[in-house]
């Protein structure tokens, strides 16, 4: 994945026309992703108080064959995935079957040691861990399959870190891979079983699930990729293996409504675990706010009050974004590398208008 322009304090962006109402506003946001060829394709929607109030489809899930978009269409959330890892390991913690801060070898014994600072699971969550991220452009569009997450941990487990644990913050993908592989030890079944019975299942989410490399999905949207030149093209697959519990989910929008609400009603863990998660845990010198696999949208002295997280891989631009005051869900998933910062411009002044009165 591209490395993150985090844009804190684009938050609400209102796109104003008094003689517009919401949906018609929502509508021209979107329309501009496609008729300005930001993205081939798209699906958008916001919630407010677990009702859904605007949703849409629009361009192509497979253009060469005039395929439209539509509001069932299965596409890549990238690393949105990190917030449902991220949630079933803080129900693990919950459960104290996982402490935050015990060195990682407590629970995974073979993981390397380091000279000075070990790495604990809040490192990892709050990506100061030190993991560098993937070694080069073939490593990120593999085609390789690592058929478990401990294979996926071994490309990278003996590489020197960027820095000592707890001391800077880089966002890495591959800090998840090692939480996803947490997770199997200490609950003892595989991470696709763990989210599926404790993520997926409770939220009700019926079409989100482990992207299998070579493994047809039907209904989901093809893969495009748009140039520095802005020419968008169709990218060849890769393979998610080595990045599951980072970035190699499917999902719908529906879906990704359904797990947002599921956040606000206190459906994976308690008030008191989301609060934490929703801490600045990314060290308070550094601009980017994190906490527990959340981006934190607002300036201080209230970077919790909204929460989400971007994602961006080969087919795919996101953004999710959840605001727990008034309850809202706001989401575009794009089936478009490459185009992630208008992606996430545009999902801001959606929220914007999911605030507004009707």
């Amino acid at each position: 994945m591209q490395k993150y322009f985090i844009l804190i304090g684009i938050i609400f962006i209102s796109f104003c026309v008094s003689a517009q109402t919401q949906p018609e506003k929502a509508d021209l946001i979107v329309e501009s992703l496609i008729s300005e060829n930001i993205v081939v394709g798209l699906v958008a929607g916001y919630s407010v108080d677990g009702e859904t109030k605007w949703q849409s489809a629009l361009g192509y899930s497979d253009r060469e064959n005039e395929k439209k978009m539509e509001l069932g269409t299965i596409t890549r959330p990238a690393s949105i995935a990190k917030s449902m890892t991220a949630l079933a390991v803080m129900q693990l913690v919950e459960q104290g079957r996982i402490d935050l801060d015990a060195p990682i070898q407590t629970y995974i014994t073979d993981y390397p040691k380091q000279k000075k600072t070990q790495i604990t699971t809040r490192h990892l969550l709050s990506h100061t861990s030190g993991i560098d991220g993937y070694k080069n452009g073939k490593e990120t569009e593999t085609t390789k399959t690592y058929a478990t997450l401990a294979k996926a941990v071994d490309v990278f487990k003996n590489r020197k870190l960027r820095f000592e644990p707890g001391t800077q913050f880089s966002y890495t993908t591959y800090g998840y891979t090692v939480l996803g592989l947490l997770i199997e030890q200490v609950s003892g079944v595989t991470f696709e079983e763990y989210l599926q019975k404790n993520i997926w299942d409770k939220a009700d989410m019926n079409n989100t699930g482990v992207e299998k490399y070579g493994v047809a999905i039907p209904g989901k949207s093809k893969l495009y990729h748009r140039d520095r030149k802005g020419k968008i093209k169709q990218s060849k697959h890769n393979n998610l293996s080595n990045r599951i519990p980072g970035g190699g989910f499917y999902i719908t929008l529906e879906d990704m409504l359904k797990f947002g609400n599921a956040v606000l009603n206190n459906t994976f863990v308690s008030q008191n675990t989301l609060d934490l998660m929703r801490q600045h845990h990314s060290l308070e010198k550094e601009a980017n706010a994190y906490g527990f696999g959340w981006f934190l949208y607002n300036p201080k002295p209230n970077e919790g009050a909204i929460i989400g997280h971007s994602g961006e891989q080969s087919g795919s631009a996101s953004q999710l974004f959840i605001i727990p005051s008034t309850k809202t869900v706001v989401v575009i998933l794009a089936n478009t590398a490459l185009s992630w910062k208008e992606v996430f411009v545009a999902t801001a002044k959606l929220m914007g208008i999911s605030q507004e009165k009707e």
